[in-house]
């Protein structure tokens, strides 16, 4: 059982990774693309990317606290 969850767990993990990923290089090809768009906001233009790196970041630590959970018992 613990490897069912330590596979979903992997999973878990590159797939967040990977979103964070490919979001970063499309907020960074739209922003070399369209620069009139992100000059009219009051935000900058990375904004978003910071947002999906937090919760990428709390995804993360969560699954190694589990994985290091489970890898004590």
């Amino acid at each position: 059982m613990w490897t069912k969850v330590n596979h979903v767990l992997n999973t878990i993990i590159g797939s967040v990774v990977g979103v964070f990923i490919g979001h970063g290089i499309y907020i960074f090809w739209d922003y070399k693309t369209h620069p009139d768009l992100y000059a009219m906001q009051s935000a900058p233009w990375y904004t978003s990317i910071f947002v999906y790196g937090i919760f990428t970041m709390i995804v993360l630590i969560a699954a190694v606290f589990i994985k290091l959970m489970i890898r004590r018992k």
